[in-house]
Formats: C-alpha cells, structure tokens, sequence
C-alpha cells in the first residue's frame, strides 16, 4: 500500500463522515492528505496528521475527530492497525501482503513510476543559461546546466510541459570584438586589449579560413566564428546530457522592433516619459526604483531586452516563466518580478527568478583555477573529461543551488562508498547483477507479496512507495537536489535488506517463492533508481 492509495482512503473516510453529516468542513474535504513515514519505527508504517489539520475548521476536539477516522480506516483491507498518538496524530501500520504488493505496482509501472498522470502547473518556460556564442561553456554554466536540466525533468514527472531554453547573447559590441579577435588572430596580428585571449581564438581562426579560404573583414569572421562556438557549445550539452528544446537568440528578439513592442504596454499605465526617455514604474510593485526602457539617445537598456524577451515567452504560451540565475543577479529578482506585474501578470504566479552560487573545484587541497584552452575559465569540456559526466552531473545535482559548493575532483571520482554517486550507482549494478544471476539460474520475479513479512523488506518497501511522493515535494519546492538525496537514503535501505534478507538460493538450495518474491522486489529498486538517476541525467549502469 503506497502513501497515496492511504491518502486516497482517508480521503474516503472523510467523505462518508461527510456525507453522515459527522463532518462539517467550510471549504469542503480536501482532495488529497498528505501521507508520511515516521521518523521511529513504533510509530508504525505511516502516520497522518488530517485530524489536526481539519478539526478546528470541522469545530471538533482533534482527538475525537481522529477517533471517528481510526474507526473507519482500521476496516479498510490492507491496513493492520491505526493507532492515535499525542493530540491527535494517526499511526497507521499495514498488512505484510498489503505493503508487498508495492514491489508489483513498481515492476508493472516501469519507466513511469513516479511520474504523474495528472496535469501540473501548466506550460512553464525553464531558462537557465545565457551564455555569449564567442567562447567555451565554463565552470559557470555547468551548474546550471545540471540544475535546470533536472529541474525540468522533475517538472515533467509531475505533470507539467516544460520547454528548456538557452538564452544566446550573440548581439552586441562583445560579438564585434569576437570578431575582431579572431580576424587579428588570422593575420598573425595582436588581438584587441579588450578583446578575447584564450587559446581557443587561435583554433577557431583557423578553423574559420579552413571552411572558407577566402574570408575577410570582422563581421565575416563573426559570423563563421559564431557559427563554430554555437555548434560547440551545442555538442558539448549534448555529450553533458542536457539538450535544449529552444534557443532562442537575442538578436531575434530585436528583429521583432523591441521599441515597438514595449509601447503597446504604455496602455496598461505603467510607462511613462521623463528627462527623454521612456520608463517603467516597477516602484508600483516593490522595485527600490524606476526602470529606463530606452535612453534618451534612443538606445535600449538591458531591462528592455528583458522585458521584451518576457513578454515574448508569454507570447509563446508559457504559463509560468522560469529563470536561474546567477549569484551576482541577486538584485534581479524584485526588478524582473515588478516588471511581470507592470505588463499585466501575477509576479507570483507567472514569473519565478531561482538563484544560484557559485562553485569551486578543488584537487585535493588546490583550486583548480586556470584551462589551458580558455586561458582564465575552467570550462565544461575540461570537467568532463577529467571528472566524467556521471560524477560531475550528480555531485552538482545533489546541492540545493542557492548554497555555496565546493567539489573535490579526488573524492568525487574515488570508487568507494564515501563518494555518493559511486554507492548509488552501485546499487543500481548490484540489482541488475542479481536479476541477471536469477536468470542463469532459471529464477524469475514473481508476486507472493504476503510472503515479504520480514522488517528490512518493509523498510525497502516503504523507501520504495515513498518515491513518487519525493518527485512531487521536489516539483512542487523546485528542488531537485531532493532526488539524489533520497536515493543516497534508499541506498542505504537496501544495502540493510540485501545484508538482512537472501535473494538467491545458496549452493544446492532449491528456490522458492521467497527468493522469487525478494527477486521481484530487487527488480522494483532497480526501476526506481533508473528512474530516479534519469532525473538527474545520470546513468543506472547494469555492471560497475
């Protein structure tokens, strides 16, 4: 029995009390009880706090009101006991039988265990790099492009229809010097002060007059330079497994006459002209000051891209616009949110800015600080190849992204049960060596859930019913780190059963339907840690 058919029982009860005229609720039963595994063990399986949560609204004692549910629910087939705990928490403990079939549901449900059925917060637009096409993706943009990727694939599970977005830079005077730099390379002459430097102008300039022999002239090198970054960064997310369902440039947003566009929003009242220039009132929405559109030279500011880029997603259908960012765009956030109010929407509800910190790579005791490609960036092809994606991916996956990080190369590439992506990709191997065993031995997963009595088949059990609700609370906060988490957790769980509990016959043993039942249960893990490292971009390997 998973938390959610739990909830979904008491969600019943509740409304035959309802229906009896026991229970009064002003707004109505609630569609959903949020179901939780106690911390101690006594507590029993699953324990609810509904009781407290609705008995003053329903005017009752939370005791009494528990009292009529316990009565109810202890009826309920697959459920042992219920027991009412301090003022009114209910501890709910389930049949063996009941508890097993978990590992069917799982098995049966394969790759879509854990994911909802149900829409989720509508279209949402998640943003979450913005990079110049004149150079490497750096130590900068691997974070986000961990983050946001799992951030969308968690969003997905939940039930939402995500489009991941790459914001290109590629207009602007950092583009021309682009271009400078790689003509300069190409006649052998010194690159602009100001210009680009690292080792990779060299190749590019190269690679530019290898294409086209006769290229000349700053924008032509651009352009075939911006072509060749573009494609490389492009490659490089592919290899990092996160791939990009939209890029979108910035130069097609000011073909589209930004000037023109932000003048329709005048109607709605929060534009106005002074000292020449047009300006945003986001102080009518907690922005510490006014925001210029556009100079009185005629020159558009950055906060007028980014309210045309805003009003262009909207445009695009996206109900909820999702932007990462990084941490020195702190004082971005109050701005960007008064500019979705400005433009006629909820701030709350149509516009989320996440912020994240910054990392630093460490080997051993040093900082790894310099590529020898990018000159003063660590980049993200360098990283891959030394740390491998797997460990990279995960190690940055499994911070919250507001908090400061700093990963050792050493420790996260070490093959020991200390390094987090090691012990759970581990258990994902040893599950598949089992299954694989099992067929060499002609043993096959089979149902006998009444047969999973034994209290570290439980505790995996429990781990294992609990994952959809994990996926939904790391939607629902918009962290993903909650995942890699819970699969260290669970890890740990199974590594007790598998210590605790014998899955294959030993020596002239014959099989029975207990070794077949905990082959069943094996298979069950090994889909929930496919599909929970699939939401990090990480790979459940079959042999470690």
């Amino acid at each position: 029995m998973t938390p959610e058919q739990l909830s979904a029982a008491i969600v019943e009860v509740l409304t035959a009390l309802s229906e009896e005229g026991a229970l009064a609720l002003p707004d109505g039963v609630p569609s959903a009880v949020t179901v939780e595994r106690p911390r101690q063990k006594e507590h029993g399986d699953y324990a609810t706090n509904v009781a407290l949560q609705l008995a003053k609204k329903a005017g009752q004692n939370p005791r009494d009101l528990a009292g009529r549910i316990q009565d109810r629910l202890v009826k309920i087939e697959g459920i042992a006991a219920v027991d009412i705990a301090g003022p009114g928490f209910l501890n709910i403990s389930v049949e063996a039988g009941a508890q097993g079939v978990v590992a069917e549901q799982i098995v049966a449900a394969g790759r879509s265990y854990g994911r909802s059925t149900q829409p989720y917060g509508g279209k949402v637009n998640v943003e979450f790099i913005s990079a110049n096409p004149t150079g490497p993706l750096h130590l900068g943009h691997t974070r986000w492009a961990v983050v946001g990727d799992a951030l969308a694939r968690v969003l997905e599970a939940a039930g939402a229809e995500v489009a991941r977005e790459f914001y290109i830079n590629d207009r602007g005077r950092q583009m021309d010097l682009f271009g400078e730099s790689l003509a300069a390379a190409a006649l052998g002459q010194p690159v602009p002060d100001d210009g680009y430097h690292g080792a990779y102008i060299a190749d590019l300039a190269r690679q530019v007059i290898a294409d086209d022999p006769g290229v000349a002239g700053m924008e032509a090198f651009r352009e075939a330079g911006y072509a060749l970054q573009l494609k490389e960064q492009r490659d490089e997310l592919t290899r990092f497994n996160t791939v990009f369902d939209v890029w979108f440039s910035e130069r097609d947003l000011h073909r589209g006459d930004v000037a023109a566009q932000l003048e329709k929003l005048r109607e709605l009242g929060h534009l106005y002209d002074a000292d020449g220039a047009l300006w945003m009132r986001t102080t009518d929405f907690g922005d510490d000051k006014d925001r210029v559109l556009i100079r009185s030279n005629g020159e558009l500011t950055y906060f007028a891209s980014d309210t045309a880029y805003y009003v262009n997603k909207r445009s695009r259908g996206f109900d909820t616009c999702i932007y990462l960012l990084g941490a020195d765009h702190h004082g971005y956030v109050g701005r960007l949110k008064a500019m979705a109010a400005c433009v006629g929407d909820d701030p709350e509800k149509n516009i989320e800015v996440l912020i994240g910190q910054l990392v630093k790579i460490m080997r051993g005791s040093e900082e790894v600080r310099l590529s020898k490609r990018a000159g003063d960036l660590v980049t993200l092809q360098e990283l891959m190849d030394e740390i491998g994606v797997d460990p990279l991916r995960y190690s940055l996956a499994r911070y919250p992204q507001d908090s400061p990080l700093t990963l050792d190369i050493e420790q996260i590439t070490r093959a020991s049960n200390d390094n987090p992506v090691y012990y759970v990709q581990y258990v994902a191997a040893r599950t598949a060596s089992l299954l694989r065993n099992a067929h060499d031995l002609g043993l096959n997963p089979e149902s006998h859930p009444e047969l999973l009595s034994h209290e570290k088949e439980g505790e995996l059990l429990r781990a294992l019913a609990d994952y959809p609700r994990v996926v939904q609370g790391a939607a629902d906060l918009r962290e993903p780190h909650r995942i890699p988490r819970y699969l260290e957790e669970t890890a740990a769980t199974f590594h007790r059963f598998y210590d605790g509990c014998r899955v294959l016959p030993k020596g002239d043993e014959e099989p029975t339907d207990l070794h077949r039942a905990r082959l069943l249960l094996v298979q069950a893990t090994r889909t929930v840690f496919e599909n929970g490292l699939d939401l990090v971009g990480v790979t459940a390997p079959e042999r470690m």
